[in-house]
This record gives structure tokens, C-alpha cells and sequence, in this order.
């Protein structure tokens, strides 16, 4: 599959990891997203790719080595897509590659936990980018909500999974209101909470996690959890990133703080 040339990471080449590394930190790289330790040196290869932020080369050598490579490939496109593509039409092309390859992903392997997951992360940026209230009337909330509650099903410990689905309650909510987020989507503010909480259990090093569960709250309890909310960008901002992803989460915790 041919790609056009992706826009580079500004962070790519701070990171080093080789295989040797790369497994000695992947319970704490993988926290958030729970993807079990590859046993192929091709797919292992593409992580290291990932996580130094190359994230194009990563995406074709998770293509090529094809079986659990193609989750690396899913993570890099979309990661890339949601932080670093400045033109919108490529961002959204982006995602719904994501959320096809994901799709077959699921078709072949029902119980692939991440497979349902990056199927839900590019279905929802997707539905953010094109307004939430049109992807909802398209009909994308219902996918969106089932794929992140499929993954925790099979992955309870998948934390950005929680914060995923506790976005999505919060969007809903937000956009819809309370009523009609409930009736309509079973969005609920409780569940929204309760989402992020476990999030941030599982995996409190989370930069994105600590940001999302921000968003979260402002989202569903407003100005009065302006402090809280602030506290938390600056906890965000102050996590010491262990790779390419995460210096971006950071970076856009520092810049929350500047607005």
C-alpha cells in the first residue's frame, strides 16, 4: 500500500529504542493500551519505530510484517493523523484507513482487544473533526461507543480504552445534553466519571489519560471543576515522557496551560 509522504515528527530521533530496550520498557510503554509483548522480531521492529516517532516508517513495517504488525500500523497512522497532519482531508482519509484495517482486524480475530479499540480512536476522532453532533446523526456514535466497550470487555485493564469511553460519555453529554445522551446513546455523567477514575488507576503516568479525564470533567461538570481541571494539565505537563507519543501528550498539556 502506497502512502504519500506523512509530514515528520518534530520529536523523531529523541528516542532510541532498539529491541533489547524496547522489551525491557514495554510494560510501562504499553500500560495504557495493553498490547501483549510481540513474539515477531519484524513486529518488534515496527514498535521501535513507533515509539521513536517515526511514525510513517512504522506504519509500512507494521504493513509489511502483516498479523500483529498491523496494530502498530494502526497506532502510528492514527496517532499521526490526531496530532501532526495539518490537512484535514489527509487526517480524515487517515482515520477511516485506520478504522477499516481495524474492522478486518476485529473480523479475523474477535477477541483482539486493540483491534476493537483503534476501530473506536479513529471512528471518534473521525466523528471530532467533522463535528460530533453530524457524526452522531450519521449514526457513528453507537459504533464508536460498542468498539471501546467490546475492548474493555476483553481487555479490563486497558486503560486508554476508560478514557476513550469516558470521552465519548462526556462528548455526547456536552454536545446533546444529558436527556437525549442518555436515551439516545446511553451516554451518562456518572458513567463518564467513573470511566476516567479507572482510567487513571490503571495507568497514572498517563499524560493523555490525566489530559482526557481534564477535558472530561469540564466537559460534564463545567466551570466549577476549572481548578481541578487546571491541576491536572499541570500534572500532565510535569510527567516525564518515555516516548514520542507521550512528549507530544505533554507538549499539549503545556500548551493548555498557556491558553
Amino acid at each position: 500500500m502506497a502512502m504519500g509522504k506523512w509530514c515528520t515528527n518534530p520529536h523523531a530521533g529523541e528516542f532510541t529504542y532498539d529491541r533489547v530496550s524496547l522489551r525491557k520498557a514495554w510494560g510501562r510503554l504499553h500500560a495504557g493500551d495493553a498490547e501483549p509483548l510481540p513474539q515477531d522480531d519484524a513486529v518488534l521492529d515496527a514498535w521501535a519505530l513507533f515509539h521513536n516517532g517515526e511514525f510513517q516508517k512504522a506504519a509500512e513495517a507494521g504493513l509489511a510484517a502483516g498479523g500483529a504488525g498491523i496494530t502498530v500500523a494502526n497506532k502510528a497512522t492514527a496517532i499521526h493523523a490526531n496530532y501532526l497532519e495539518k490537512k484535514e482531508k489527509n487526517k480524515l482519509e487517515l482515520l477511516m484507513q485506520v478504522a477499516e484495517r481495524a474492522k478486518a482486524q476485529a473480523a479475523q480475530d474477535a477477541t483482539n482487544a486493540n483491534a476493537w479499540y483503534w476501530q473506536g480512536y479513529a471512528l471518534g476522532r473521525y466523528s471530532q473533526s467533522i463535528s460530533v453532533a453530524k457524526a452522531l446523526a450519521q449514526g457513528l456514535g453507537h459504533r464508536v461507543k460498542e468498539a471501546f466497550e467490546t475492548t474493555i470487555r476483553l481487555q479490563p485493564n486497558h486503560a486508554d480504552a476508560h478514557v476513550a469511553l469516558g470521552a465519548f460519555h462526556a462528548e455526547v453529554i456536552d454536545k446533546v445534553g444529558s436527556l437525549i445522551g442518555s436515551m439516545t446513546y446511553g451516554a451518562k455523567k456518572e458513567a463518564g466519571l467513573r470511566l476516567f477514575r479507572r482510567a487513571l488507576e490503571i495507568h497514572p503516568e498517563s499524560p493523555i489519560a490525566i489530559i482526557e479525564c481534564a477535558n472530561g470533567l469540564l466537559m460534564l461538570e463545567g466551570e466549577k471543576k476549572l481548578k481541578e481541571a487546571t491541576r491536572l494539565y499541570e500534572q500532565a505537563a510535569a510527567c516525564i515522557p518515555m516516548d514520542a507519543t507521550e512528549q507530544l501528550d505533554v507538549g499539549l498539556a503545556k500548551a493548555e496551560l498557556d491558553n
